[in-house]
């Protein structure tokens, strides 16, 4: 299993991880098994935003004598009142749910502290001079939260997060159908099954690139929820793109965005963790997404690159994808960021070395105009 860094954590996290909220479906040793066959493939992230006991216990036994093996986001405001989940920012309950998570997961400190599900710019501002920040704060200074840390599915407001300084990393819903929608305070209605995509939208929105753009430049890491869509992208019929795709699409699809380090799956199944590991090993073509949704008839990515390594092989050895991904990032800015810079220049071969064959233009499946933008990142970075 490879791992990657989640931004400025520094934590060395598996590429696919642990979602666990789908652990209360099963008998408890039978999750418990579940957790533990994870862990023997080499995924080591598991996200616990779960309020109820049985999930809670189910972790906190899986990860018994071998705590120092997993990296835990524990969420602070996900409450569990009179058998129900309940978010709230209300300490009376805040902090008992969080001290039941430390009880039941039997550790004293959880690796990444989530402000759990912002979704809403008067929620983000009504939490920042609270006794609910003073909690996470507090918890940090403590050492009984690591790294801070946030789960949103609003790029509007999970930007704002990125821009200030003390959140590290983000938990956010990533796949190619949200990425086309504009932000959207309202959860449920996307996942519905009625929910209609407008046919006239067409590649990434603007907010939903920026935010990865900024991730990147101020290295927020990103852990991915909701990566297959509530498995709507498996299915044509269901698709908004009007075909199917595969999880190893999905997977690469979102470790391919700016500032993503790992998705996190939901697991009923061993054999569905065996199907997500296989990422590992998976060959181009199982991998590529990209022709899928160029080809699709419906919704078009026309003209943009979304990093999928199509490009490749380039008779200059350019890695094009990188180079675009890090064009893309600095122009975003008045100025060039000196740590976008920083990143390019350490590319063995520059933009500059292109010498406009223009092959890997006839293998693009959005037709981006290659060269063109070899010659713009030339001029832009001065090499």
């Amino acid at each position: 299993m490879k791992k990657r860094l989640l931004g400025k954590t520094g934590l060395s996290v598996s590429e696919i991880g642990f979602g666990g909220e789908w652990l209360e479906r099963h008998p408890q040793e039978e999750a418990v098994e579940l957790m533990r066959y994870a862990a023997d493939k080499g995924i080591n992230i598991i996200d616990c935003w779960m309020p109820d006991p049985k999930s809670r216990d189910i972790i906190g036994k899986a990860m018994s004598g071998s705590r120092e093996k997993w990296y835990v986001q524990g969420h602070l405001g996900s409450t569990w009142q009179n058998g129900q989940y309940v978010r709230t920012r209300d300490m009376k309950y805040v902090k008992p749910a969080f001290e039941d998570l430390l009880e039941r997961l039997r550790t004293d400190y959880i690796d990444l502290g989530m402000i759990h599900y912002v979704d809403t710019e008067e929620d983000w501002n009504r939490i920042q001079d609270s006794p609910y920040m003073e909690y996470v704060r507090e918890l940090k200074a403590r050492g009984t939260v690591r790294h801070i840390g946030m789960s949103s599915h609003n790029p509007k407001v999970a930007l704002l997060a990125a821009q200030s300084d003390f959140i590290e990393m983000l938990l956010f819903s990533v796949n190619p159908a949200f990425d086309m929608l504009p932000a959207n305070e309202d959860l449920d209605e996307l996942l519905s099954e009625g929910y209609q995509y407008s046919r006239e939208l067409s590649g990434i929105d603007a907010d939903r690139a920026r935010l990865y753009r900024i991730c990147e430049e101020k290295n927020v890491g990103i852990t991915v929820m909701k990566g297959f869509a509530g498995g709507r992208l498996f299915d044509a019929a269901r698709s908004p793109f009007g075909v199917s795709l595969s999880p190893v699409q999905c997977i690469h699809y979102a470790l391919t965005r700016p500032g993503t380090a790992s998705i996190l799956c939901g697991f009923d199944t061993k054999e569905q963790i065996d199907q997500a590991v296989r990422y590992e090993e998976a060959s181009e073509e199982e991998k590529d997404y990209a022709s899928v949704l160029a080809n699709a008839p419906f919704h078009s990515y026309r003209g943009e690159c979304t990093y999928c390594g199509h490009c490749r092989p380039c008779a200059a050895e350019l890695d094009i994808a990188m180079i675009n991904k890090y064009y893309d990032l600095a122009v975003m800015q008045p100025e060039v960021p000196a740590g976008i810079k920083s990143h390019y220049m350490l590319l063995e071969r520059k933009a500059s070395a292109c010498t406009a064959c223009g092959a890997c233009e006839t293998r693009c499946p959005f037709g981006v105009p290659v060269a063109e933008r070899m010659k713009k990142t030339a001029e832009l970075f001065g090499c």
